[in-house]
């Protein structure tokens, strides 16, 4: 067998784990496997994408970026689940708030992603616009935050191919059902379930639709950390 089983990913198919968490930016990549893995390998950096793989609390973990967008997310996902045997994704990103009661820097575990593309039609042959995530994994994150006093929000998360979109985005959200947007959750869950893995997607909100607040690219990367910290404590439950 190839020691770079794909294209996009040069490093040996032993030096993921089976566990990966997935920021989208490489950088945050960096951030975490620097704060929180001991024993740190970077094990790819084609297209500058970096994926980590480091020891949490003596259990082996990966930390990949994955990009913007379902495409992006698509081709990292499956490949890590499909050709590195990896069993559990969780993708910890920023989203924006669609909902009043939903507030910057709170945490929010995504159920169902609602998507607009045909990206589980043709990667998945999954009909619907609508995709749970895996639900062993879902419940285990959120028991692992009540046993940490963590509050998060679940439901319905908006998985956008669009960032600046023409129509009236609240007036969408109303309509769908739809607390937070962000951009590839869809695809990560339609990946899981065509190759029969389990994905999860936490989010720490960055910025509301309601009260206009933001934060910085500096604030996402440096002050997301309790999100962080629920998936990797996850991750102790799931070995």
């Amino acid at each position: 067998m190839s020691k770079t089983p794909t294209p996009h990913i040069n490093a040996k198919k032993e030096d993921i784990a089976k566990i990966v968490l997935m920021p989208g930016d490489p950088l945050r990549a960096k951030k975490i496997a620097e704060v929180y893995l001991e024993n740190v390998k970077l094990v790819n950096e084609v297209r500058n994408m970096f994926i980590y793989t480091g020891t949490y609390k003596g259990i082996e973990v990966t930390i990949a970026g994955s990009g913007m967008g379902c495409p992006s997310i698509g081709i990292y996902s499956y490949e890590l689940f499909k050709f590195y045997d990896v069993d559990y994704i969780i993708r910890v990103g920023s989203g924006g708030s669609y909902n009043e009661n939903i507030n910057v820097y709170d945490i929010y575990n995504v159920k169902e992603a609602f998507g607009e593309s045909n990206y589980a039609k043709i990667a998945a042959n999954i009909d619907s616009n609508i995709i749970e995530s895996g639900q062993d994994l879902f419940n285990k994150i959120e028991m692992v935050a009540a046993n940490k006093g963590i509050k998060t929000h679940k439901g319905r998360c908006h998985s956008s191919d669009v960032f600046y979109r023409y129509d009236d985005s609240m007036n969408f959200a109303k309509q769908n059902k739809l607390d937070v947007v962000e951009m590839e959750s869809y695809a990560l869950f339609a990946n899981a379930i065509v190759t029969n893995k389990q994905a999860a997607c936490l989010l720490t909100i960055s910025d509301s639709f309601i009260t206009n607040e933001a934060t910085t690219a500096e604030e996402r990367q440096n002050n997301f950390m309790q999100m962080i910290e629920l998936a990797l404590d996850t991750a102790l439950e799931l070995k």
